[in-house]
C-alpha cells in the first residue's frame, strides 16, 4: 500500500476531502473551520488512490516563531508513516523557528523523536454551559465592545500573551468572531473572542494581565456564557489557568488533556511579564 502513497502540498480543491478527513477521526470541524485554518497556513498532503489519507499543517508567525498541527491520518492508513511524513514535511516549512504543538498521548512519541519536547498541558472544556454568577471586577476595569481602532493593541496583546507573533492571525480572526474588551482607565488590557466552530461556539483567545486569582479571565469568559445561554461552548485552557473546577461548575466538561511541545525553543516558551493567554485560539495555532 505504501508504494501507492504520494506526498504533495495541501490545494483548496482539499477542503472537502480534508472535512471528510476528520468526520472519520471524529474531529468536530466544518469545512468553514478548515477554510480558516488552511487560509493562514501551509498544508501537505498525503495521497493513495486519489483518495487524501492524510494531513499536515504549518503557521508561521514573524520571523522566528511557528506552530504545525492538523496532523490527521485515516485510520485504515495509520502504521504506514504517513503521520511522520506529512509532519516533517510541514516542519520543513519552518526550518529553525521556534516551533509549538499540542500533542495527543498517541501522537507524543512520534513528535519526541522529531525533537519536540513538553513544557506544559493544555484541557479542552466543551458543554452546554449554565451562565455563571455576577464577578465584580477591580471599580477602575470594565467590559466594552470591541472597536476597529483596539485592532493594533489586540495584536499586541495577543502576541504578547502567546509568545507567537499574531500580526496576521489575529486580524483574520476578528473578520469571523465577536470581541469583549477589558479596559482600565481608558487602556484596553485584556481581551477575548467567540466564533463558530465544530458543534457551536469557541471561545479564544482570552487574554488577560497575569494574576494569581484568574477573575478577569472568568468575567471575558463569562460574557459569553450569559450572552450565548445553553449554547455548545468549547474552550481550551492551559492546565495551569486555575480555571478548570470554575469551568466545569458551569458544565463545561474536561473531555481531554493533551501536552504543549515545543521545538528549537529549549525547555521553555517565552513567556511575557505582564499578560498571559487563558485561552487559545485553536490547538493547531496556539
Amino acid at each position: 500500500m505504501s508504494t501507492r502513497i504520494h506526498y504533495r502540498r495541501f490545494a483548496p480543491t482539499d477542503i472537502g476531502a480534508a472535512h471528510a478527513l476528520t468526520t472519520e477521526v471524529k474531529w468536530p470541524h466544518r469545512e468553514e473551520d478548515w477554510q480558516f485554518v488552511a487560509g493562514l497556513g501551509n498544508g501537505f498532503a498525503a495521497v493513495c488512490d486519489e483518495r487524501v489519507v492524510g494531513t499536515a499543517f504549518s503557521w508561521k508567525y514573524g520571523a522566528d516563531s511557528g506552530s504545525v498541527g492538523m496532523i490527521i491520518v485515516s485510520p485504515a492508513h495509520q502504521g504506514l508513516g504517513i503521520g511522520r511524513r506529512v509532519t516533517e514535511l510541514a516542519l520543513e516549512e519552518l526550518g529553525s523557528r521556534r516551533t509549538m504543538l499540542h500533542a495527543t498521548p498517541a501522537g507524543r512519541p512520534l513528535y519526541e523523536k522529531l525533537g519536540f519536547v513538553a513544557i506544559g498541558a493544555l484541557d479542552q472544556h466543551q458543554g452546554n454551559a449554565c451562565a455563571p454568577a455576577v464577578l465584580r471586577l477591580p471599580p477602575s476595569e470594565r467590559l466594552r465592545p470591541l472597536i476597529t481602532r483596539d485592532i493594533p493593541r489586540l495584536v499586541e496583546l495577543a502576541s504578547r500573551a502567546s509568545g507567537l507573533d499574531r500580526t496576521v492571525v489575529l486580524p483574520a480572526l476578528l473578520a469571523c468572531a465577536d470581541g469583549i474588551g477589558l479596559e482600565r482607565e481608558g487602556e484596553l488590557i485584556g481581551f477575548s473572542l467567540i466564533r463558530r466552530f465544530g458543534r457551536g461556539q469557541a471561545i479564544g483567545p482570552v487574554v488577560t494581565p497575569c494574576a494569581a486569582d484568574p477573575l478577569r479571565a472568568q468575567a471575558l469568559i463569562g460574557h459569553w456564557l450569559v450572552s450565548n445561554p445553553n449554547a455548545f461552548v468549547r474552550i481550551d485552557v492551559p492546565a495551569d489557568s486555575g480555571l478548570t473546577d470554575w469551568l466545569e461548575a458551569l458544565g463545561l466538561a474536561r473531555v481531554d488533556t493533551v501536552v504543549k511541545m515545543a521545538r528549537n525553543a529549549g525547555t521553555q516558551w517565552p513567556q511575557d511579564e505582564r499578560f498571559a493567554q487563558y485561552g487559545i485560539i485553536n490547538q493547531a495555532m496556539g
